[in-house]
């Protein structure tokens, strides 16, 4: 039995580089033209290319977002860019447009179609319809239940693809117009200002906010996997790489755990842990279980810290000197831990620790400066393994 795929979003191409290399099986990105994340970095034709070949060496997949809402002045280049974009590699595209549909299967047949979240889809007939139209997977719209998912995946002789983790819309997936009237920038091309998670004040001189909690679906996997759905997508390609390396691995651990039959209460604790750790909201199921209500929203005295955990980044590991840009303070005495792509956890308290000079220092405290860490490890540790604090030594 074929696993389910874990799809991943990438930014820019370290981002690519990196959930893949943390155990996502495909990756979805945005190129320059066409895509609902036009403050992203987005890719270029170049970088696209590049991206299809790192993915293709490691023997994983690249889908490509072309997913706004079409207007007429949109209409001019994009059968040109989707030329351009195949030559480069790519395996899918996500879109929503009929049209859009129509031109890739007519034109690229080898590529396969994915009907976006934004197309809102919700029930099994119109999944059918669009199976009709060429199309060769589709991604649920975010707001069903486990019910109305399992009936459409038992209806549809197609592949599904469900969200499993990151942020939530207000509004239906692709039918907000908030953003429009109030910031003057269309959501559904590309230019959403997220008006929902922006704070009003009412005339009880009270903050209130429409935002909705994040999505976190990591207990319901094992029941996702035995439904048939057969791609597990998460949100975020403007999310920071430590943000995608732990959540991207963490589902990796999940998903492999639950099929070699070792995902014991115990592990999915910890598996939790990590995954409420990296967020900076609170997280729920939402429609998973029950008709989401006002435990999955917030309303007022919401608060989005800054998550100070991730602590650095490997550069490289060699006669036990691990070498890695500083992000966030910590000192010598500190329970730190690192984690690899390959999915190696090792904590140790700090010991040694020594500026770009090597001379010996007690406290990191300057991001993005070069540091080294004088530690033995049994398992090799390699470029892009993460640091993150798990106990101050005051604490």
């Amino acid at each position: 039995m074929d696993k389910v795929e874990l799809l991943s979003p990438a930014g820019d191409l370290e981002r690519l580089k990196v959930t893949l290399l943390y155990g996502a099986d495909a990756v979805y990105i945005g190129g320059e033209k066409y895509s609902l994340r036009a403050n992203a970095n987005n890719f270029s034709l170049a970088e696209i290319r590049e991206g299809c070949l790192f993915a293709h060496k490691l023997g994983k997949r690249v889908h490509l977002t072309l997913n706004i809402v079409f207007h007429n002045e949109d209409m001019e280049e994009v059968e040109d860019y989707i030329h351009e974009v195949v030559d480069c590699g790519i395996d899918a595209f996500i879109v929503s447009d009929p049209f859009i549909i129509s031109y890739i299967k007519s034109h690229f047949p080898q590529v396969e179609v994915h009907l976006s979240t934004q197309n809102s889809t919700s029930n099994y007939k119109a999944v059918e319809y669009f199976q009709e139209e060429g199309v060769d997977r589709v991604v649920l719209a975010r707001e069903l239940s486990k019910k109305q998912i399992q009936e459409i995946v038992e209806k549809s002789k197609i592949d599904i693809e469900v969200f499993i983790h990151g942020a939530m819309c207000t509004c239906f997936s692709g039918r907000c117009a908030l953003s429009n009237y109030v910031t003057n920038r269309d959501a559904n091309r590309g230019g959403c200002a997220q008006v929902c998670r922006f704070q009003f004040q009412t005339t009880e001189e009270k903050d209130f906010t429409m935002a909705l909690k994040d999505m976190n679906m990591a207990e319901y996997i094992e029941d996702l996997i035995e439904i048939g759905v057969k791609s597990f997508k998460v949100e975020g390609r403007m999310r920071s790489l430590y943000y995608l390396a732990t959540v991207i691995g963490t589902y990796r651990a999940i998903i492999d755990s639950h099929y070699d039959h070792t995902l014991t209460e115990e592990k999915m604790k910890v598996f939790q842990e990590r995954l409420d750790r990296v967020a900076n909201r609170e997280t729920s199921t939402h429609y998973f279980m029950k008709k989401a209500d006002y435990t999955d929203q917030y309303y007022s005295g919401r608060g989005e810290l800054s998550n100070q955990d991730y602590l650095g980044q490997v550069i490289s590991y060699h006669d036990d000197l691990l070498k890695f840009y500083e992000r966030n303070y910590f000192e010598v005495g500190d329970l730190i831990e690192v984690f690899t792509p390959a999915g190696d956890h090792i904590s140790f308290v700090v010991s040694e620790l020594y500026d770009e000079k090597m001379n010996p220092e007690m406290v990191a405290r300057h991001p993005d400066q070069i540091y080294y860490l004088k530690q033995h490890f049994d398992v090799s540790i390699p470029e892009y393994s993460m640091l993150r604090i798990l106990k101050r030594k005051e604490d």
